[in-house]
């Protein structure tokens, strides 16, 4: 009998481990569910602007729930081709005490994307307020990797009361750096590095974006080398009207940003080079830049719990009242 139950058991772990690799469609949601849970966030959807619009929420949560608390949830947003669930680590420690949202932004994810409308960053940065408005929203600390963090300094820019701080966590695009990252150079070859036609190229930008690699469960990692095949033209698109903005950041930032403003920056950034963090620390003297040793371009994936908790270090420091009663900018260490 025992050995029938062995070899019972050992012929189901081995029907699971051909399922889960012949057909891992079926593991897919399961897993992304588990760890949702796992960081207290729920799945939902809102229509704004013609858009059906994914989103991952972790639901209110009482002011003074946490030592510092202002009671105003966090917004989290991914950058080109990225996704809700590139957040839901990071997010973990946070969840506790404070609401957090991370939206597919219209145009990425399971959101909708309509091939007849613009996703460039005045668009991403209108559907963003339009976003809020949509969640009775009426300000928000925001924080956002490459892409997602301009969208989110132009938000602060353009509409500074809607905002409460600003973070980039992972490099924001549009710096000029003193030298020129492997994505610079790929770019100015005639490449779209992140746009990925074949299993070889999407290889290739996985290597480009992560420094240190998180863990990818084959279903997860699975579809999403199957989407960005299967979006390649359209995703040539999106990646042509973010390149003429290719130095958009710098240029709105001359003016300041208002806001107390945080840079989680990777030291090992190919997409942005490091000394980049120099010509943001020149527009924004008062920001908060810290280099990340060992750490590519995605820091809310790379090291998730370690990012979290400088953001929240942060957040607790901007909350503290300055000389005029107003938030303070923490100081660049």
């Amino acid at each position: 009998m025992k050995r029938i139950l062995i070899s019972t058991a050992a012929a189901l772990a081995l029907a699971t481990t051909a399922l889960y690799y012949g057909t891992p469609t079926l593991f897919k949601q399961p897993l992304l569910d588990l760890n949702r849970q796992l960081s207290g966030l729920s799945a939902k959807t809102v229509r704004i602007a013609g858009h059906e619009v994914h989103y991952l929420d972790s639901g209110p949560t009482e002011p003074g729930t946490a030592q510092g608390h202002d009671g105003l949830p966090i917004i989290l947003l991914h950058g080109i081709f990225a996704e809700k669930d590139h957040w839901a680590d990071f997010a973990r420690p946070i969840t506790a005490t404070r609401r957090v949202i991370a939206p597919d932004l219209p145009g990425f994810g399971e959101s909708t994307r309509d091939e007849a409308q613009p996703y460039d960053y005045a668009a991403h940065t209108r559907r963003l307020r339009e976003l809020m408005d949509a969640w009775g929203i009426a300000k928000a600390h925001l924080a956002g990797n490459s892409m997602g963090g301009t969208i989110a300094a132009l938000l602060a820019l353009e509409h500074p009361d809607r905002v409460a701080s600003v973070a980039f966590v992972g490099a924001p695009h549009g710096l000029r750096s003193t030298r020129a990252s492997r994505m610079d150079r790929l770019i100015d070859a005639g490449q779209r590095p992140l746009v990925a036609h074949d299993a070889a190229a999407f290889e290739a930008m996985m290597a480009l974006v992560f420094e240190k690699r998180p863990f990818l469960p084959y279903p997860i990692l699975h579809a999403s080398g199957q989407d960005a095949l299967r979006n390649a033209a359209s995703n040539t698109r999106l990646w042509d009207a973010q390149l003429k903005d290719r130095y958009l950041l710098e240029q709105r930032l001359a003016t300041g940003l208002p806001q107390p403003t945080l840079a989680l920056w990777g030291e090992q950034d190919r997409v942005f080079d490091i000394s980049g963090s120099q010509a943001l620390h020149t527009l924004l003297p008062g920001a908060h830049i810290e280099r990340l040793a060992g750490i590519g371009h995605l820091p809310m994936m790379e090291a998730p719990a370690n990012s979290a908790q400088r953001y929240l270090a942060f957040l607790q420091q901007a909350q503290r009242p300055g000389p005029t009663g107003q938030p303070q900018a923490a100081a660049r260490p």
